[in-house]
């Protein structure tokens, strides 16, 4: 099968297209012949050597869907055939977390395409947890666009903020998929939206897509207008995807009692924070990765019920992998970048 694949870690130009053995069902698991497959930060992470213990080539990409073509033994709930996309968090599903159903806290807790190959090829071997039936209003290239920047989001935005109809949120950084996914979640609840962005153009895109206010954080103090956009009270809720450059920034930029909620580090990994100003005004401050079984089933009912379709920057063909890949890591993209398989 054909697969894009990384020899050895590095930039986007050691992305290669592959050919490899196409996977065979082990017991409880399913194969997926993808149709599609999106790009995520995380790739840049992996194909960078975040994750030292790969197996070369390795097979990129977490986001993908397509058809069932074989299941393996034990295998009932799943039908050759049937349209699925797939859910990239891998877990244990006996530990205490997974037997609580916080499959994302699972203390062997993996992703789609970091502890496992990947779905930047043709086909791939998945358990059968991991496939759930693609909603019907979308077509292949946005359902690959789905699972994971919208399970992220909907676990920040609804399971960990628990965001609430009229509540003002404050979204860093729009026009990545988590971000955007963010927004879009925001909105379906009936929250207030405030975005920044150091782009015109994406703030303007984001302002059509339902924001309420937008901040360029290269011209404005971003807590600042945020205070002066809910007369200085501050916002209720704070989502962050970027790290470092942004947590101390959403401190300043909550009410008292708020909520902030992080899942990234684009922006880096360790901030200076004011603890007096996190205890005194009791803020909480929270993190947050993709989600459990049951975020899932209520993002995919959500998305299906509200009709919602992710964002999508560009659809490329499989062989434009490294293609792909450069133009995530310049921030060109507004939405969810896709390789068409």
């Amino acid at each position: 099968m054909k697969a894009a694949v990384i020899y050895e870690h590095g930039g986007a130009e050691k992305i290669q297209i592959a050919q490899l053995e196409a996977p065979r069902p082990q017991a409880g698991e399913v194969v997926v012949e993808l149709r599609a497959a999106a790009l995520n930060h995380l790739d840049v992470w992996v194909r960078r050597g975040g994750r030292a213990a790969l197996k070369m080539p390795h097979v990129l990409g977490s986001d993908g869907a397509g058809v069932v073509a074989a299941v393996g033994t034990d295998v009932t709930a799943v039908q050759v055939g049937q349209e699925v996309v797939i859910n990239p968090c891998l877990s244990c599903r006996a530990c205490r977390f997974c037997r609580a159903g916080q499959h994302s806290l699972c203390e062997k807790f993996g992703i789609i395409g970091m502890a496992s190959a990947g779905t930047f090829a043709e086909k791939i071997a998945v358990p059968w947890q991991n496939v759930w039936p693609k909603p019907a209003h979308l077509s292949f290239e946005e359902a690959a666009a789905l699972t994971l920047a919208h399970l992220t989001a909907w676990r920040m935005v609804v399971t960990r903020l628990g965001l609430q109809p009229g509540e003002t949120v404050l979204i860093h950084g729009i026009g990545g998929g988590a971000a955007l996914a963010a927004l879009q979640w925001a909105k379906h609840i009936g929250a207030r939206a405030i975005v920044t962005s150091s782009s015109p153009e994406k703030l303007e895109r984001a302002r059509q897509l339902g924001a309420d206010e937008t901040i360029d954080y290269k011209k404005q103090d971003v807590a600042a207008a945020a205070r002066q956009l809910t007369g200085g009270a501050g916002v209720d809720a704070v989502v962050d995807t970027v790290g470092a450059a942004t947590i101390p920034i959403g401190l300043e930029a909550v009410r008292r009692g708020g909520r902030i909620v992080n899942c990234g580090v684009t922006g880096g990994p360790e901030a200076t924070l004011n603890v007096q100003k996190l205890y005194l005004n009791q803020i909480t401050l929270m993190g947050s990765t993709l989600g459990s079984d049951e975020d899932c089933r209520a993002m995919l009912a959500a998305a299906a019920i509200g009709r919602l379709r992710p964002v999508i920057d560009v659809v490329l063909p499989l062989e434009k992998a490294q293609e792909a890949a450069m133009r995530m890591e310049a921030a060109q993209q507004f939405g969810k970048i896709v390789l068409k398989i």
